[in-house]
Order: C-alpha cells, then structure tokens, then sequence
C-alpha cells in the first residue's frame, strides 16, 4: 500500500479522472446559471469566434458582392443587346405596318385576308360513326356563326362550319373522308408553294397536300398555312408541318403527307374565325366540282409567292 501512494502519477491521474468525471456530472445537470469555469471558458471562446467570424465574414460578404455586381453587369449586357433587337424589330414592324397601309391605300381595299373576329366555343357532342369527320360546338347563328366560317384551336387550323342552328354549329374537319372538302394551302419557308389539301390518310394520321408544281423544291419540316385564296379560311392559319414528299400517279406535280398541328381526337375549345366580308368561290368550300377545278387551277398556276 505505501507503494500505492509513493506513485505520485498514478494518484494525480485518479484524482483528474475523478474531477473530470464530477464536472461533467455537475455539467449534465438542469441548472439556471453556468458556473464560473464554463463562464470563463464560454466566453473566452466566444470572443475568439467574434474576432475571427467577423472578418471572415466580411471577406465572404465582400466575395458575394463581387460575384453579384458580375453577374448584374453581364446581365445588363444582355438586356441591352435584347434591347437593341426589340427596337430593330419594332421599327420593323411599324415600317411593315406603314408599308400595308399604303399598298391597301393603292388597291382600295380596307379587308384583308388575315382579318377575322375570333369566337370561342366549346365542343358539346361528336358522333362516334363520324368521330374524325364532325363535331358539334356550342355557339350559332345568334352568335353571329354562319356556314363556311373557319375553325381552329390555339394549335391550328381544324375545319370549317357546314350547318347553323340558332345556338349550335356542326364542324367538319380536315380529316374528313369527304373527297369534294378541299383547303387552299401554302408551304411557307425558303421555298414557298400553293397546293390544295384534298384528303386525309387514315393510316398516317396525316393530311394530303396535292397540285404542288413540281418546279418547286419543298422539303420535309416545312410549315403548311391557309392561303386565303379560296375566301373562306382566313390567311396564314397554321394547318401543319410537312412529313413526306412525293410526286402523284403522273408525274407531273408533287404531292406532300402533312402532319396536322391540332389534335382532331382531342377537342374541347375551339375559335371561330367570324369574318365581315367572305368572298366563296368554292375552291375552299368544295360546293362544286367545277369551281374547284377552277380554284385549284388559279392556285397551282401562281408564282409560287
């Protein structure tokens, strides 16, 4: 025993262990107040978090605010590039504006092609026996609907009414199997040329373009619009894109495969293109084998522009 105690390490190391073990039991506990040592050592260590933290985070305020006043510059050159395409194109567009005006002043003609009055509608019935041929819509003539106006969705061109009742219309589509329902047509882009749709491929889900001049080079990926020519569809509405081209059974014009823009299998709303002034000679309508031929004839033998 006297050995024990001789071992002057081994006893200051018991009584450490046994302070340590005492200060943390004493620390564990729920108290009010902190004692004296976690005070000074609290606070000693808060101070030296203070004195470092805040430069710190002043460098790191400083680097956020280098990296934000960067950022807002090279935003601001973009703005002010977008900003200079915004007025190119406003000044464009008023000389277009200017330039439509005076060419209607020459012909005398306030009418365009392009005007309508646009009447939202919704679809109330479709016959399953006719189910891509018709739908039946909730507006008619009490609403100003008349036959052979225009109708479409926000996606595109979708057919053109065939009957009125004072508060319905029934619709027939593009994708109708009516071989006497044809649309004039153009394929905007590089090349531009008129065509007539007549027919839709029930296999394909696609729309036919046909009596393309075969001088013309048209390729898949182009955009097909109403022409306006046939006095019933107003011009530039969006019908589709073009999949596939080919030439007729004689070779001597081209025929193109369009994939439609709307979705005849989903409609719900639609617009009606309410026109003032309709001049139908039937190469839009198909009232008449003859006036269609006629139509399609003007159509095919244009330039192209």
């Amino acid at each position: 025993m006297p050995q024990f105690f001789s071992n002057k390490r081994l006893i200051l190391l018991l009584v450490g262990v046994i302070v340590l073990v005492a200060l943390i039991f004493f620390t564990l506990k729920d108290r009010e107040h902190a004692s004296v040592p976690e005070q000074i050592v609290k606070d000693a260590v808060g101070f030296g978090q203070s004195v470092f933290s805040k430069p710190a985070q002043y460098i790191t305020d400083l680097i956020d605010d280098v990296d934000l006043l960067l950022n807002t510059y090279e935003e601001n050159k973009r703005l002010k590039t977008r900003l200079a395409e915004y007025a190119a194109v406003q000044a464009e567009l008023s000389d277009v504006r200017h330039e439509n005006d005076r060419l209607r002043g020459i012909v005398g003609k306030e009418e365009d092609l392009r005007d309508y009055e646009p009447v939202q509608a919704t679809v109330l019935a479709r016959n399953p026996d006719q189910w891509e041929e018709k739908v039946v819509i909730d507006r008619g003539e009490v609403h100003g609907v008349k036959k052979n106006m225009a109708v479409m969705t926000a996606d595109g061109l979708i057919g053109k009414v065939v009957l009125t009742t004072p508060f319905t219309s029934t619709v027939q589509l593009l994708a109708t199997q009516d071989p006497t329902y044809r649309v004039s047509a153009l394929v905007t882009g590089e090349t531009e040329a008129f065509g007539l749709i007549e027919g839709y491929d029930i296999d394909r889900h696609e729309l036919i373009l046909k009596r393309i001049d075969s001088t013309f080079d048209i390729k898949p990926g182009q955009k097909v619009v109403s022409s306006g020519l046939g006095g019933i569809f107003p011009k530039g509405l969006l019908i589709g894109e073009i999949t596939e081209v080919t030439t007729d059974d004689y070779g001597l014009t081209k025929q193109a495969y369009i994939k439609p823009a709307a979705d005849f299998s989903m409609l719900e709303h639609v617009i009606i293109a309410k026109r003032t002034s309709m001049a139908v000679d039937g190469s839009d309508a198909g009232n008449t084998g003859e006036a269609m031929d006629k139509a399609a004839d003007e159509a095919e033998g244009g330039d192209g522009s």
